[in-house]
């Protein structure tokens, strides 16, 4: 039998110390509260601030990439000081620490992009030449492909601090998820959502990962009964295509999978920063073969963008 968590001894749950990261880490409790009839006291969240978190000033990819975003808690994770960890799916590494697993998925937000700026209603409307920041590579590479005009600069931040460089003028727009905003009931920021066929989202974008320890069969036990298998699925599927590409901070790629009845479909996209070029695809095939067409839609890709695409960036 399971040992439940109890407030004298409560299941620790690791996470960011962002407003939209201990959303994330409030939802996750509140999961386990409803299907496990627990108490709030039976859990207890344990902020951990990240890399990441503490250099602001410089892009990622100068200071290591996506394991930014989650070295010290797994390293917390690792040594028992916290029994759970969660995490945006979308910053996380293909590959996680020895002894380390994620086989819990909440069930997914919405993927898609927000356009958000204080005086301009879409991307077809910024005028020539304008200023746009995002921290995202792959943002900027897309914009940069499909808007050549405009200026793009640095722009990280949580989403106040993002808004609040908007307000002070230091951009004309910029770009947030749209799960984001959701969970943190902040809907009325954005212009309106992208079309994934206009901008492609990030990799997992709007999943929630739990990560544990692997050999934790109770803790195992509990997250089960919160993973929602459809994310579970199409997860599997973007980030084996992203693992191909050993895709980080460093690269613009873009992929979403999605499902109908028994069938998936998968769509990528691999670009150069500057947007110069982009190779997108798609592939479609029966759910239980989604990581195996994440493989191979990569290896087209590649094959597409030719000898030392990934190598030059």
């Amino acid at each position: 039998m399971t040992q439940m968590p109890h407030p004298s001894q409560p299941l620790k749950i690791g996470t960011r110390g962002s407003v939209l990261a201990l959303a994330q880490a409030h939802e996750t409790r509140a999961r386990l509260m409803a299907v496990h009839d627990l108490p709030a006291e039976a859990f207890e969240i344990v902020v951990i601030r990240t890399t990441g978190d503490r250099i602001t000033d410089r892009p990622l990819k100068e200071i290591g990439g996506k394991g930014l975003f989650t070295r010290e808690i797994e390293e917390a994770l690792s040594a028992g000081r916290i029994d759970i960890a969660v995490h945006s799916m979308k910053d996380m590494p293909t590959l996680q620490p020895e002894g380390m697993l994620i086989d819990c998925l909440l069930p997914r937000e919405d993927v898609r992009d927000a356009f958000v700026s204080p005086h301009v209603d879409s991307i077809q409307d910024l005028p020539q030449g304008a200023v746009v920041g995002s921290s995202s590579l792959r943002r900027r590479a897309q914009l940069a492909h499909w808007r050549p005009d405009l200026h793009l600069v640095e722009f990280r931040g949580n989403v106040q601090t993002r808004l609040r460089k908007l307000e002070e003028g230091v951009a004309v727009a910029t770009f947030l998820a749209m799960a984001g905003l959701r969970r943190l009931d902040m809907l009325h920021v954005a212009r309106g959502p992208i079309d994934p066929a206009e901008m492609l989202p990030a990799v997992a974008q709007g999943a929630i990962g739990v990560e544990r320890r692997a050999g934790d069969d109770a803790t195992a036990t509990l997250l089960r009964a919160i993973h929602d298998v459809e994310t579970g699925q199409r997860i599997a599927a973007e980030r084996a295509f992203l693992a191909r590409l050993d895709g980080s901070c460093q690269t613009p790629i873009a992929g979403l999978a999605e499902l109908s009845g028994s069938r998936l479909t998968l769509r990528g996209e691999i670009l150069r920063p500057d947007g110069a070029e982009a190779f997108s695809g798609s592939r479609e095939g029966e759910i239980p073969d989604g990581p195996a067409m994440g493989a191979d839609l990569a290896e087209e890709l590649l094959s597409r963008a030719g000898r030392g695409f990934l190598e030059h960036l």
